[in-house]
């Protein structure tokens, strides 16, 4: 849980020093994506129940602008999502795997990210700056979090971590995500952070 004064120190970070939380270069601040992809299937069937959950078209724009207001609500809504959610797995749930949906008091880790977004769009941030990106953990098994995109780069909200963190400072390798154009719509991500490791070697 990030408490007030952790709070302050972040956007201090950010606002007071100009820069972003933890050593992200500008290079790193933002994902490099590739073509289109294949849509997870859990997100498929969630956007067969709910069309209007997935029709979101964003123009091509500039982020949102990252204020002092703005990163102190993603903080609280990764914290109160965090917290009221208990996690369990689809199958404990509803008895089958990749079952997408709003968490009622339970859920995995696609059904946090759907509530944060939800939350987040509520407070008005567009659809285009809050991005469904599937990862896999360091363990090799796979992982959602909802990335935000802002003026200051891009940072991940995720129910195993309570630091909301630049993208390039997590442990993850990101595999896809919305487009940020049609919320219906995946693309491919190039993590390049690994080959970079790789070339300095």
């Amino acid at each position: 849980m990030i408490t007030t004064k952790s709070m302050s120190l972040l956007i201090a970070a950010i606002f007071g020093l100009g820069g972003l939380v933890g050593t992200a270069n500008a290079a790193e601040s933002f994902m490099a994506t590739a073509g289109r992809t294949t849509q997870p299937v859990g997100h498929y069937v969630f956007c067969q129940k709910l069309p209007e959950e997935c029709g979101q078209k964003t123009a091509k724009r500039a982020p949102v602008q990252l204020t002092r207001a703005l990163w102190a609500a993603i903080v609280e809504v990764n914290n109160a999502v965090n917290m009221e959610v208990t996690p369990l797995t689809d199958m404990e749930i509803w008895g089958q795997e990749e079952y997408w949906s709003y968490p009622d008091g339970q859920g995995d880790c696609e059904d946090y990210v759907l509530e944060k977004r939800r939350r987040l769009m509520a407070l008005g941030v567009p659809a285009g700056d809050l991005l469904i990106t599937v990862a896999r953990q360091p363990n090799g098994d796979g992982h959602a979090v909802l990335t935000v995109r802002t003026s200051h780069g891009e940072f991940v909200l995720d129910n195993l971590e309570p630091r909301v963190l630049a993208w390039a400072e997590t442990e993850y390798t990101y595999l896809k995500r919305q487009s940020e154009r049609n919320s219906g719509v995946w693309v491919q991500i190039n993590d390049g952070r690994a080959d970079a490791v790789a070339s300095v070697r």
